[in-house]
């Protein structure tokens, strides 16, 4: 794994990545981070051949038998680096060349800061989308290690500087996060339930219209306040989308309300 800088003297690099069957993906993202001093790939329990592409990229790969939520095992593959800087990306995303090479000039000076934010140029059904809140994404995923961590939420996890302060870099990622409509769906699907039982872990209770509720407003939200409206086609079925997903994650929480009260009220001998 080499440098895309002419310069050889810098600080080493670890990319982290968590994985469950991801073939469709994981080529071209190893090979956009190929200029990493190593590759580490958490997977749980692939069923297909994630694990092979990426032990011929020369990653070093670990299986974990659970699944824990995404904040815990992002620091897995976290407590895993042994590098002096981490990038953490996600197998549907990419480094572009521009920012493989910003990476790397900063690697190869004295940085202003140990966290850095990443901008994610994310595409649906193939169009790159630049409004309905997509864009610019920052996301906090390079930093020096031991100067962040992953919260240990099992859906929306953030990585949280100690310091509170972060930089920001110029170029961005690419993300193809969706190839078709069934892969959203299925996608919001799943986050509803895990969000709507956390949510009631937490305490929150919700009733039927505040789900309608919350469905609307987030429509409104994408599509309006956002400008989905410039995304054409592709913005108005992303905020129907994400109306939906606040919908149904209400849902499943008010249901889970019920079931309880349910399993409460039924009379003990």
């Amino acid at each position: 794994m080499t440098s895309p800088s002419t310069a050889t003297a810098r600080a080493t690099l670890s990319v982290i990545i968590i994985t469950k069957n991801e073939s469709r993906h994981i080529g071209a993202c190893l090979e956009s981070v190929s200029f990493a001093d190593e590759i580490i790939v958490v997977d749980s329990g692939s069923t297909d051949d994630t694990c092979e592409i990426a032990a011929r990229f020369g990653a070093r790969i670990q299986v974990t038998p659970d699944w824990p939520g995404f904040g815990p095992q992002k620091n897995r593959a976290l407590d895993l680096a042994t590098c002096e800087w981490v990038l953490s990306i996600d197998a549907d995303e990419r480094v572009t060349p521009e920012l493989a090479d910003e990476i790397c000039r900063q690697l190869q000076t004295t940085p202003t800061s140990n966290t850095y934010e990443v901008a994610r140029l994310s595409h649906f059904c193939g169009k790159a989308i630049r409004h309905s809140g997509w864009w610019p994404d920052y996301v906090l995923r390079f930093f020096k290690r031991g100067s962040a961590r992953f919260t240990d939420a099992a859906v929306h996890e953030k990585l949280v500087a100690k310091d509170g302060r972060t930089g920001r870099l110029q170029a961005h990622f690419l993300h193809y996060p969706y190839d078709n409509l069934e892969a959203l769906i299925n996608k919001i699907n799943r986050y509803s339930s895990d969000a709507a039982a956390m949510m009631y872990a937490k305490g929150k209770r919700t009733h039927v219209l505040g789900a309608v509720g919350h469905g609307f407003w987030t429509f409104v939200r994408s599509y309006l306040l956002r400008r989905g409206f410039l995304d054409g086609a592709h913005g108005f079925i992303l905020a129907v989308a994400a109306g939906a997903g606040s919908f149904f994650r209400y849902a499943k929480l008010w249901l889970l309300q019920r079931q309880h009260a349910n399993r409460t009220d039924v009379p003990r001998n």
